[in-house]
């Protein structure tokens, strides 16, 4: 059934790979690349079924599509799981034998870190392949992209402030944030750096903890945290959070956060909408991290990838506008935006075959 289930998604390319010795079980997912090579992360989970990790891999994947065409980048989506448990399962033969796979794809997949891996797991990706991005600077590459996730993220806020209430004044309103990890903790920081008052929940408790001594927050349990009186829920963990069973429980007025795929469905989204709760789409809130670390591909830059954030705020400005002007959710409005990039760049491009010359300059390989 893969090739019926990849034809309604419609992916370019899905490719299995396994090293016995390595323990290695991924799965590739090359979604589009119309706009150029795909970009997306790896993420390692323990996941139960090798269906489940089929499903993820290529809603992930489309995610990244829409997310680098609204973004404004030269780059189309994929992504990449891992099958196992992070905290037990990682070793340095694992990583480069999923870099050669990588490195196999001749440049349509470009890879980085995403949930349950970490800069330092990068680093054996590296030794393998060139087409990975978030490496460690002393390499020439970004380093961690949480911190412009983060930052990208409050620029979605603040577009989401000025819409719903005129003004930018983070630090006015409350916030009940879910998940406290490495995007989490430095959405946390920024808030609170502008006075903002801050519920945060977590599966670690120990990173509540942390928010709670180091930032002033206060802890709320796993599921309380949709039942908290909050101007803003912030979803900053895993997706789906914005389900029939949460829906009715938010009381904020305003959804804005950093976590993939936050709508279990769209009929999620017009409920929201019908209610007149302002959802910021979440691909196009946390492009911050992916802007960054797609400018290693042509040599990074911090300044300009600084600069680059303020281009979500405009787009989340453009996506509220054909939301209210149109009468449409502002997931499809978001959606409207992207396929409208690919669809005009696909009359002069066909799909990214690899190999597309010289990129990654600056880039200096070592122990």
């Amino acid at each position: 059934m893969i090739f019926e289930t990849i034809a309604k998604t419609d992916h370019e390319e899905v490719v299995f790979c396994q090293n016995k010795d390595a323990g290695l079980k991924a799965i590739v997912a090359i979604h589009n690349t119309v706009l150029g090579p795909a970009l997306g992360g790896l993420r390692m989970w323990p996941y139960k079924t090798e269906a489940e990790a089929v499903n993820d891999v290529l809603r992930l994947s489309r995610g990244m599509t829409y997310k680098n065409a609204v973004a404004g980048l030269n780059l189309g989506g994929g992504k990449a799981v891992i099958i196992g448990d992070p905290s037990k399962d990682k070793s340095e033969a694992l990583f480069r034998a999923f870099g050669r796979f990588v490195n196999s794809l001749g440049g349509r997949y470009i890879t980085a870190e995403d949930v349950g891996i970490d800069v330092n797991d990068m680093e054996y990706v590296f030794r393998e392949t060139e087409y990975v991005t978030g490496v460690h600077q002393v390499h020439g590459g970004s380093g961690d992209p949480s911190p412009f996730t983060a930052f990208g993220t409050l620029q979605g806020l603040m577009a989401a402030l000025q819409f719903k209430h005129g003004n930018e004044d983070v630090g006015k309103y409350s916030y009940a944030v879910q998940g406290a990890g490495h995007v989490g903790m430095e959405f946390i920081k920024l808030l609170r750096e502008q006075g903002a008052k801050v519920f945060v929940t977590d599966i670690n408790k120990e990173l509540v903890q942390r928010a709670v001594d180091e930032l002033g927050c206060e802890a709320v349990g796993l599921d309380e945290i949709y039942d908290v009186d909050a101007d803003v829920y912030s979803p900053c963990a895993l997706g789906g959070t914005l389900n029939d069973k949460t829906i009715d429980r938010i009381k904020a007025k305003i959804i804005c956060g950093a976590a993939n795929n936050q709508l279990a469905t769209n009929e999620i989204g017009d409920e929201l909408t019908r209610r007149g709760v302002l959802y910021a789409p979440d691909y196009a809130v946390n492009a911050g991290g992916v802007m960054n670390i797609s400018l290693e591909i042509d040599g990074y830059n911090r300044e300009r990838a600084m600069r680059m954030m303020r281009q979500i705020y405009y787009n989340l400005g453009r996506i509220f506008e054909i939301s209210k002007t149109e009468g449409v959710p502002t997931y499809l409005a978001a959606d409207r935006l992207a396929e409208e990039r690919i669809a005009l760049i696909g009359k002069i491009k066909l799909p990214h075959m690899g190999n597309g010359g010289t990129r990654f300059q600056g880039r200096m390989r070592g122990q």
